[in-house]
């Protein structure tokens, strides 16, 4: 049985997670990893390994490529017995220098162990901006 109760899974994901990300807050973000942590974009298959290495330096580039990056829509799927959630959700994001945003549709799924992220599968409907 989970130490956390099913909304703490929705919390983590979007009030949390999320929301670094969309106000580029990259200590609130890596935050909600665990420091072994491992990130995978799976539709190109690009691992990013470490909290502080691989994981820090993939949302550095994503922060700094992008003028605005906005997530919502979501669907999520909470295993609260296996310590994982699936997200589904809407990503419009624009990158710096361009006039138009570009939008995805994309799915991840999250695997915590003690309240903070494992691992982590990002399924993207487009280009990988995970770099």
């Amino acid at each position: 049985m989970s130490a956390h109760p099913y909304e703490y899974y929705i919390d983590i994901v979007t009030k949390r997670y999320f929301d670094g990300v969309d106000n580029y807050n990259l200590e609130q973000v890596l935050d909600c990893f665990h420091e072994d942590a491992v990130l995978t974009e799976v539709t190109s298959m690009t691992v990013h390994e470490g909290r502080d290495q691989g994981i820090r330096a993939m949302f550095e580039g994503l922060f700094d490529a992008h003028s605005r990056i906005w997530h919502g829509n979501f669907v999520h799927t909470a295993d609260t017995g296996n310590e994982a959630i699936c997200s589904q959700f809407s990503v419009e994001v624009t990158p710096k220098g361009a006039d138009e945003e570009l939008r995805y549709e994309n799915c991840n799924r999250f695997y915590l162990k003690d309240g903070k992220f494992t691992r982590v599968y990002v399924y993207m409907s487009g280009e990988n901006l995970l770099k």
